[in-house]
């Protein structure tokens, strides 16, 4: 009996102490012989299950603004680690927008690169990077022709995954081998980021159809197990073949523009989201759009092919700097 009530006062002061700390919604009740079943059946739900809580339910449910900004009434969320969003402006002073990208990301475009840049294929490996590339192109054409929303859409979910998986195994290396990585694995993050970028814009222009989306799930799903393999057998071709595969994205753009000018396609205004990320002027149509996104194929062409040729003179990555913010 003795025992009962110690077990019963030691148990009810824990629950006093601990109570407020684990337990949000129910009130603490202290053990009893008559209580217990009410404290056990009382609604609870732990703080640290539920590391950020809404300052109001209604609220939490609001959806974001499109593009990933907050919405107009839509209050801070509580959290139990201390971390609240950082307010941030542009150089104007009005709020940004944007939580998916920081005013400091955005850029402008260098339009003056040369698009007509082209490796040659000599070496037996370069002209099989080259052919997988051009094997890939035929499909596409068939299934989209001159649908080029949604083909910009289908190229930048593949064109995203190759900087992605680059910098990942390069990560993985660099840890193994405890080496620098001569600033290869930002470059190639930097890439897939910019490259998926691309992609959140043309969401706004183009909505993909049903059988769309599941063509997307499932070649991206082949491609990124095929491109990690082939980057563990010989980064070498994984690059080279990556950089026909922009140049491939370069013609695909400039034929977009065609039909811009020839008033097939619509020049609507740019979405917001990339006159913010591109720091276009405010009155920037779809074809200022397409035009950035052009030269940062571009770019991601001659970083490819650059990669390719440093392993082809039988030297690593690290040896060489990277082209770090090379858009």
């Amino acid at each position: 009996m003795m025992m009962s009530r110690g077990g019963t006062r030691f148990g009810s002061s824990m629950f006093a102490v601990l109570g407020p700390r684990y337990f949000s919604t129910a009130t603490v009740r202290t053990f009893s012989n008559e209580g217990i079943s009410d404290w056990m059946r009382a609604p609870a739900v732990g703080v640290r299950c539920r590391s950020t809580l809404a300052l109001d339910d209604k609220e939490q449910e609001e959806k974001q603004a499109v593009g990933g900004g907050p919405a107009k009434d839509e209050k801070g969320i509580v959290s139990y680690w201390g971390l609240e969003p950082t307010k941030v402006t542009k150089d104007d002073g009005t709020e940004w927008k944007w939580i998916c990208f920081k005013p400091w990301e955005a850029y402008k475009a260098d339009l003056s690169i040369d698009l007509k840049k082209h490796h040659e294929a000599v070496t037996l490996m370069d002209k099989m990077a080259y052919w997988t590339v051009k094997g890939l192109r035929w499909p596409t054409d068939l299934f989209f022709q001159r649908r080029y929303g949604c083909r910009a859409m289908m190229l930048e979910t593949v064109a995203a995954v190759p900087g992605m998986v680059g910098g990942m195994l390069l990560h993985c290396k660099s840890l193994r081998r405890f080496e620098h990585s001569g600033g290869w694995i930002k470059a190639l993050l930097e890439e897939a980021e910019n490259e998926r970028m691309h992609l959140m814009t043309f969401m706004e222009v183009a909505k993909p159809r049903w059988y769309e989306r599941a063509l997307i799930f499932a070649v991206q799903g082949v491609f990124f197990n095929a491109y990690f393999l082939g980057y563990i057998i010989s980064p070498k071709f994984a690059h080279r073949m990556v950089g026909y595969l922009e140049e491939e994205a370069i013609h695909s753009y400039t034929e977009f523009l065609k039909e811009l000018d020839n008033g097939n396609i619509e020049n609507v205004p740019a979405p917001a989201i990339a006159i913010d990320y591109w720091r276009l002027p405010p009155d920037s149509t779809l074809r200022d759009v397409v035009m950035v996104v052009r030269a940062d194929e571009a770019h991601h062409r001659d970083v490819n092919h650059f990669a390719s040729d440093i392993h082809y003179q039988g030297r690593q990555l690290r040896e060489t700097p990277a082209p770090l913010g090379y858009h």
